[in-house]
C-alpha cells in the first residue's frame, strides 16, 4: 500500500533518531559518571583534598648508632628549616610602617612617652622606615643563614605563602632570627623542626658506620636504615577557597615515630688501636692502595674492630684524606701529567673509593695466608699421611704449559728449602710443597673447598656492597677459560684466586673454631625508644666445612708455625698465638696487568704486592682472630713481605688489645725465666730495705751516695727491665748532668753486642719483636736515638728482627 502521508513518516524518523542520539549521550554520561565516582574515585578525591587541604611532613628523629659499650658513633640533633611567608611579609611591612607613622605623629603632637628598662635603654625602638628595616633585615638574614641577599629578596617578593630560605639551621641561629623579627612584630618568618646527623667520632670506624645526607646511605646507615629511619609524621591543615591555610584549630598533626638505636659489636677503644697502628704501618711502608684490619671472635662471628687507612671524616665524607687514592687512579690509568678534566675525574673516583669499605668490598690475592685453607682441605681429605709425607723443595717447580716449560719459583730461590715435612712446609711457607698438596687434592676437590669455605659467595655480613671472591672455573664458560693444572699450582699457595678480607678471616675462623663457617656481623642489637630489643644478631652457622679433629690439627700446626719461627710471626710473651703470614703478587691490579702484558716486570719495579698476616689466640681455644693487610707497600726488594709489614703491626695491636680485654698472660717456664721485670717503688725506703727487696726479686742494683735512705731511683717505678737489668739507687741528691749517660748506637748489633753495650753504658733494655736470643737476629730499632743523654738506668726498648725468613 502506498503511504499517502509523507510528513508523518518524516516525523517518526526524526523522533527515532533523536531518541537514539539522546540514549547514546545518556549512556556516555552515565558511564563517565560511573568512572569518575567509582573507578577513579581515589584520584579525584586526592585532587579535591589537594585543593582543600595542605600537608607538611614532620621528620622523625633518626636512631643513634653506639659502640658495644654505649659510646655514640652517630646521632641526630634537632635543627630547623627557616622559611618566609611572602604574602604575610608584605602585610608585616605595611603594619610596621603604620606603627612608625603613628609613632611619628605622636612624637610631633607630644603624645608619645618613651619607656626605658632598668639600665636606661629605650624600649620598643622603631626604625626610621619599614624600607630601612627590610634592608637591614635582608643583610641580617644573609649573614645568619649564610645565603645571598638576593635569595631573601626574591623570596619576600614571590607569590604564595611559603618560600624556604635555609635547611639544617641550628637552634641558636633560629632563636636569634626569631627575636630579631619578633621585636618588629613580624610573624612572617617561620621555621619547621628537622633533624641533622652528627658523627662525634669523626673518622673512627667511618667505613663501618657509614653516613647519610638524607637520600644517600653508606655502611650501617644503609644496611640498618629501616630501623634507624623511623616513620615521618605529618601535619594536615584545611585551606579556604583562595588556597590560604585556615587557623591551627582546623589542622591535625600525626606524630612521627622516631627510629630505633643500633648497637655495634665494635669497641671504640679496640677500633682506635687498630686504626692507630694501621696508620703507622701504612706510612712507614709507603702503602699505595690502603691498609685494613679486622678483629673478630672466631667462635661467634662478632666483629670487634674493622678498620682501614686512610679513613675519612664522616662529617665531611667527600673530602679526600691525602693523595694516596688519587695517585692510585693516576697510576692505573697511566696518567703522569693530568689535565684539569683528568684531575677532576680522578678526584671524583678517588672519593668514591675512599667511601668503600676495603674489608668488605675489595678483592686481592691472599698469598701464603691461603695455605691455611689448602692445609685444612688436605687434612680433611686425608690425601697425605702428615706423619710420613715429605716433599723436596729445590726452589723451583717446572710445569708443562703447551709447548713450553713454565717455572714457578719458591720464595726461597734455588737451592730451596730441601726436604720438608708437612709441618716444616707450613712453617717455612714452602710454595713447591703446597703446589704438590694442591695437585693431590685435584681441581674439583680444591674448587669444592674454595666454595665450602665461603669464597664464592657473600659472607652475609650486615654491611652493604659486599664483593665475592673469584677463581678460574672448573669448566670453560663464556669469556673464561677452565682452571688448568698451572692455575691449581698457583691457587694452592694463594696466588691465582682473589678474596675479600672478610671472606678470608671468616674462612680461617672456620679452620680453627672446630670447622664451622659462621656469618660475621657488626651489629649486636637494635633497641627501640622504649628500650625493647627489636632485633639481635647471634652466632649463625652457615655450615661445617671440616671436622673438629681436623680443626684441632690446624690450630696445633699454626701454633707450631709461631713457636718454630718467631721471626716471621707475632710472638708475645705469656700468650699462645698461632698465625701465618703471606705475601702475594697483586696481578689483578690494572697497572700490574698492563706491565705484565708489556713484559716489563722486574723485581721491585713493576710488580706490586699484598703483605698480610693472620693470627689467633689462645691457640688451643681461640677467642680472637686478627687479619692485617698492607695493600701495595714499598716494592723495593725485601721490603714488601707480610713478615716485614703486617706482622709488626699485628703485634703492636695485640699488645694493647689483649690487656684491654682482660686476657692475662700465662707464662711458660722458659718465658718466666726470661720475662721482663717491673721495677718496684723504692724511693723513700731505707737503703737496706730497698736492697733487700731487689735481692728477693733477683734484680741487680747499684748504690750511689752515702745516705741511708733512697731519695731517687732509676728506672722509675713501674718501668720494665730485662731479667739481668740493674736498678740505680741514689741516697744523695745529684745534679741532672751528674746522672746523665749517653745512648750508644745499637742498630744492626747482635743481641750479644747490644747487651754488652747497654750495660757498659749503665743502661737497661727490653726486647721487642724477635726473641733477642734467636740466631741471626739483630737490632732494627732503638727507642732512644744514639747520642741522646738520658738518666743512668733508663730502659731502652730494642726491636729485634732477623733476615732469615720471607713468605
Amino acid at each position: 500500500m502506498i503511504n499517502t502521508n509523507p510528513s508523518k513518516t518524516m516525523k517518526f524518523r526524526t523522533k527515532f533518531v533523536m531518541t537514539a542520539v539522546f540514549s547514546v549521550l545518556f549512556v556516555a554520561v552515565a558511564a563517565n559518571f560511573f568512572k569518575i565516582s567509582v573507578l577513579d574515585n581515589k584520584k579525584y578525591q586526592d585532587m579535591a583534598n589537594n585543593q582543600h587541604f595542605a600537608s607538611m611532613a614532620v621528620s622523625a628523629h633518626r636512631g643513634s648508632i653506639y659502640d658495644s659499650k654505649g659510646v655514640v658513633f652517630a646521632k641526630s640533633a634537632t635543627v630547623y628549616t627557616v622559611f618566609v611567608d611572602p604574602k604575610q611579609f608584605n602585610a608585616d611591612v605595611k603594619s610596621l610602617q603604620n606603627r612608625i607613622d603613628k609613632r611619628n605623629l605622636d612624637k610631633a603632637s607630644g603624645k608619645y612617652v618613651p619607656k626605658f628598662d632598668e639600665e636606661g635603654n629605650e624600649l620598643d625602638v622603631l626604625p626610621a622606615s619599614a624600607e630601612e628595616f627590610v634592608a637591614k633585615a635582608t643583610e641580617f638574614i644573609s649573614i645568619k643563614l649564610e645565603i645571598a641577599q638576593s635569595k631573601f629578596t626574591a623570596a619576600i617578593n614571590a607569590e604564595g605563602q611559603y618560600r624556604e630560605l635555609k635547611g639544617k639551621v641550628e637552634k641558636a641561629t633560629v632563636d636569634e632570627i626569631n627575636e630579631y623579627f619578633s621585636d618588629m612584630g613580624f610573624i612572617s618568618i617561620g621555621y619547621n623542626e628537622d633533624t641533622k646527623r652528627y658523627y662525634p667520632q669523626d673518622d673512627l670506624a667511618a667505613s663501618v658506620v657509614g653516613y647519610t645526607n638524607g637520600n644517600v646511605f653508606y655502611g650501617i646507615e644503609a644496611s640498618y636504615n629501616k630501623y634507624l629511619s623511623g616513620v615521618d609524621g605529618r601535619t594536615i591543615s584545611a585551606k579556604d577557597s583562595h588556597g590560604n591555610a585556615l587557623p591551627y584549630k582546623y589542622s591535625k598533626t600525626y606524630d612521627p615515630q622516631d627510629g630505633s638505636d643500633v648497637y655495634l659489636t665494635i669497641d671504640r677503644e679496640i677500633q682506635y688501636i687498630l686504626e692507630k697502628y694501621l696508620k703507622e704501618m701504612t706510612e712507614e711502608n709507603y702503602v699505595k692502595n690502603r691498609s685494613c684490619a679486622i678483629l673478630m671472635n672466631p667462635k661467634t662471628g662478632a666483629i670487634l674492630g674493622m678498620a682501614q687507612y686512610p679513613s675519612f671524616n664522616l662529617n665531611d665524607p667527600r673530602e679526600l684524606n691525602g693523595d694516596m687514592l688519587i695517585n692510585k687512579v693516576y697510576t692505573e690509568k697511566n696518567i703522569y701529567s693530568p689535565t684539569e678534566k683528568e684531575k677532576e675525574d680522578a678526584e671524583a673516583e678517588a672519593v668514591e673509593r675512599q667511601l668503600r669499605n676495603k674489608c668488605v668490598s675489595e678483592r686481592y690475592e691472599p698469598g701464603s695466608v691461603f695455605k691455611i685453607i689448602t692445609a685444612a682441605s688436605t687434612l680433611e681429605e686425608k690425601t697425605i699421611d702428615t706423619d710420613t709425607w715429605s716433599h723436596y723443595c729445590s726452589g723451583v717447580e717446572t710445569f708443562k704449559d703447551g709447548q713450553r716449560d713454565l717455572q714457578i719459583h719458591c720464595h726461597k730461590l734455588p737451592p730451596g728449602h730441601g726436604m720438608r715435612t708437612f709441618q716444616q712446609a707450613l712453617t717455612d711457607s714452602c710454595n713447591p710443597a703446597f703446589m704438590e698438596l694442591g695437585k693431590l687434592l685435584g681441581i674439583e676437590k680444591f674448587h669444592s673447598y674454595f666454595e665450602a669455605f665461603g669464597f664464592a659467595e657473600e659472607t652475609g655480613i650486615d654491611l652493604p656492597a659486599e664483593a665475592v671472591g673469584d677463581i678460574p672455573p672448573i669448566e670453560e664458560t663464556e669469556g673464561r677459560k677452565a682452571m688448568t693444572h698451572i692455575d691449581l699450582a698457583y691457587s694452592a699457595f694463594g696466588q691465582c684466586e682473589t678474596v675479600t678480607p672478610i671472606e678470608l678471616i671468616t674462612a680461617c675462623s672456620a679452620a680453627i673454631n672446630g670447622g664451622y663457617l659462621l656469618q660475621p656481623y657488626v651489629v649486636d642489637k637494635v633497641v627501640d625508644g622504649d628500650g625493647n630489643i627489636v632485633m639481635k644478631n647471634e652466632r649463625t652457622v652457615r655450615r661445617q666445612v671440616i671436622s673438629e679433629d681436623t680443626s684441632a690439627k690446624i690450630r696445633e700446626a699454626l701454633r707450631t708455625v709461631v713457636v718454630d719461627n718467631p721471626s716471621g710471626n707475632v710472638d708475645i710473651k705469656g700468650y699462645a698465638i698461632g698465625g701465618k703470614s703471606g705475601t702475594s703478587e697483586r696481578r689483578s691490579e690494572p697497572e700490574v696487568v698492563r706491565n705484565l702484558n708489556d713484559n716489563s716486570v722486574t723485581e721491585g719495579n713493576s710488580l706490586e704486592y699484598g703483605a698480610s698476616y693472620i693470627c689467633f689466640t689462645p691457640a688451643d681455644d681461640p677467642e680472637l682472630i686478627l687479619l692485617v693487610l698492607a695493600d701495595m707497600p714499598d716494592n723495593s726488594p725485601g721490603a714488601y713481605y707480610g713478615s716485614k709489614c703486617a706482622v709488626p703491626c699485628a703485634e703492636n695491636m695485640l699488645k694493647e688489645i689483649l690487656p684491654y680485654l682482660g686476657m692475662s698472660p700465662e707464662y711458660n717456664e722458659d718465658e718466666l725465666k726470661n720475662r721482663d721485670i717491673n721495677v718496684p717503688l723504692l724511693t723513700g725506703a731505707s737503703i737496706d730495705d730497698a736492697k733487700k727487696t731487689l735481692d728477693e726479686m733477683g734484680i741487680r742494683h747499684v748504690e750511689i751516695g752515702n745516705g741511708i735512705e733512697v731519695v731517687e731511683q732509676s728506672p722509675q717505678t713501674g718501668k720494665a727491665i730485662s731479667k739481668d737489668g740493674c736498678v740505680y739507687l741514689y741516697t744523695e741528691k745529684y745534679t741532672e748532668s751528674e746522672k746523665m749517660v749517653k745512648v750508644p748506637y745499637l742498630i744492626g748489633c747482635s743481641p750479644e753486642v747490644a747487651n754488652q753495650s747497654i750495660y757498659l753504658y749503665e743502661l737497661n733494655y727490653t726486647a721487642k719483636g724477635v726473641v733477642s736470643s734467636q740466631s741471626g737476629s739483630y737490632v732494627k730499632k732503638q727507642s732512644y736515638e744514639a747520642g741522646t743523654y738520658v738518666p743512668k738506668g733508663t730502659t731502652i726498648e730494642l726491636e729485634f728482627e732477623t733476615d732469615t725468613f720471607t713468605d
